[in-house]
């Protein structure tokens, strides 16, 4: 799965559970941190 989709998919889920616009502009601005830096690669390749 893309960056792109996970975070599209994590995203409706925390619309679902009512995080406020708040919470997911954070989010956003760190998910379009790590796009930039890593582009939309596949997440199984991430790792610690």
């Amino acid at each position: 799965m893309l960056l792109s989709d996970a975070w599209k998919k994590y995203q409706q889920d925390k619309k679902i559970e009512g995080y406020s616009m708040i919470a997911l502009k954070t989010y956003c601005f760190q998910y379009n941190l790590l796009l930039r830096f890593f582009g939309d690669i596949d997440i199984n390749e991430f790792s610690t």
